[in-house]
């Protein structure tokens, strides 16, 4: 299959997985994802940076829905609801295939440097979705507190979802949040 064929970028996203299940991340070169994607090694680095990016790449996606979200929600939401509301943007995104997740879970938890790399982007999630609570007027201890939690929150509802066959993440997302108010409540 040739470079100017449709599909390119799901083709090497789909061998880059199975390549880095069956061999592992470290022993997995970029030229091995591109001949088995049927494409060249300058057509791979045309969709990603490089090989970690395969697994990192819906991370400006992710910033711009969830701020999206975030800002088109009533001037009158709570902090938390509005990272609620937030982290359903990214449901809907991180949400489309619990079989990648799977994967994409299982190569990260196999490297010390995939699994830092996936703390740094939650870390950086969890500082967009502050910003946004800041530029809608709401206090640093009031955005630090929601920002962390709803962090939390989402970090529980996706091993829940990806664990899961029964709930979208979306699903898993709201349940989680109940129970955190359910725990706040009984507090």
């Amino acid at each position: 299959m040739g470079r100017w064929e449709p599909g390119a970028g799901d083709r090497l996203r789909e061998a880059a997985l199975n390549l880095y299940l069956e061999r592992g991340f470290d022993q997995t070169m970029v030229n091995d994802i591109a001949a088995r994607a049927g494409v060249t090694a300058r057509t791979f680095f045309r969709h990603f940076a490089d090989k970690r990016e395969v697994l990192f790449d819906a991370a400006a996606e992710v910033e711009k829905k969830s701020l999206a979200a975030l800002e088109g929600a009533p001037a009158t939401t709570s902090a938390l609801d509005l990272v609620a509301a937030a982290l359903e943007a990214v449901a809907d995104i991180v949400g489309r295939d619990r079989e990648i997740a799977r994967i994409r879970r299982t190569v990260i938890m196999a490297n010390a440097d995939l699994r830092e790399r996936e703390l740094i982007k939650h870390a950086q999630m969890t500082a967009v979705l502050a910003d946004g609570l800041r530029r809608r007027g709401i206090g640093d201890a009031e955005v630090e507190l929601a920002a962390e939690t709803g962090s939390a929150v989402y970090r529980v509802a996706f091993r829940r979802w990806v664990d899961d066959g029964d709930l979208d993440l979306c699903e898993a997302l709201d349940q989680s949040f109940a129970r955190l108010r359910t725990l706040i409540a009984a507090g």
